[in-house]
């Protein structure tokens, strides 16, 4: 038991340890930004993505596999999350295009995930430790779709904030100008009566 309690923890940290990568990118108005991995047939890939800041928050987003085919195409997207199970092995490439745009950068907020290779086809007569191996990965997955997720909901809560201070910002500018319109018309139509039942002597 307290073997497979150590066994349990080595497991869970390396789980912890997967490869898990979020970035940031800068794309540039009529420019393309490409990545590339490196997957072997049959290994998972999962792509999750978000524009953080620029223009309508819209980006065109391929991934392409090593036969220059085209496995995903989204044109003008906000966010998404993609995964696909690598058909034959080689250089994946994935990229970020901000062709659409004429003079406004784009970035976004990025991460991948690769999933283990597949076996090899041993059996193995631990039925066990293998059930404790497949439990571990699925809360390996979960943990990463928890990360994702919170860093999903970090980047909406940053758009958000920045829209709603330039909205406040702008009510405010704009109470300010009818303040200053109403005090003006106000001045305006004193010295307008003033004037108006002003008594004028004739010498």
């Amino acid at each position: 038991m307290a073997q497979s309690l150590r066994t349990l923890s080595a497991l869970l940290l390396l789980s912890l340890l997967a490869a898990c990568e979020g970035y940031l990118v800068k794309v540039d108005a009529h420019a393309e930004e490409c990545f590339s991995e490196e997957l072997t047939s049959g290994t998972t890939f999962s792509l999750t993505f978000e524009v953080a800041e620029g223009g309508f928050l819209d980006i065109d987003v391929s991934i392409i596999g090593p036969n220059e085919e085209a496995i995903y195409s989204g044109g003008r997207e906000s966010n998404g999350k993609y995964t696909f199970a690598a058909s034959i092995s080689g250089k994946h490439k994935y990229c970020f295009s901000n062709k659409m745009s004429s003079m406004t950068p784009k970035i976004v907020m990025f991460s991948m995930d690769i999933g283990d290779a597949p076996k090899d086809g041993i059996e193995d007569t631990q039925e066990d430790h293998n059930n404790l191996e497949k439990m571990i990965n699925q809360l390996s997955t979960g943990l990463t779709g928890i990360k994702h997720e919170q860093e999903y909901m970090e980047v909406r809560e940053r758009v958000h904030r920045a829209i709603n201070d330039s909205t406040n910002s702008r009510v405010v500018l704009w109470s300010f100008f009818e303040s200053l319109i109403l005090v003006a018309m106000t001045l305006g139509q004193v010295y307008y009566l003033k004037r108006f039942f002003e008594v004028r002597r004739v010498v």
